[in-house]
């Protein structure tokens, strides 16, 4: 996976609240736990999905 750098714009109420966050945790930097947090939503809704398409073959009858 190569790496890239590219920007994202916060409101500075947000930013300052994830500055906060991040001394608190103990991330070493925004960037790492704004990467650790979008890793985690997304690995929740991709886990989402999965159950969501089990459910709908259950219910299909093509799995038990």
């Amino acid at each position: 996976m190569a790496l890239f750098k590219s920007k994202i714009k916060l409101q500075d109420e947000l930013r300052e609240r994830v500055e906060r966050h991040v001394e608190e945790v103990g991330f070493a930097s925004v960037d790492e736990f704004v990467a650790y947090s979008l890793e985690k939503e997304l690995a929740t809704r991709e886990e989402s999905d999965e159950v969501k398409v089990a459910e709908r073959l259950r219910g299909l009858g093509y799995i038990e």
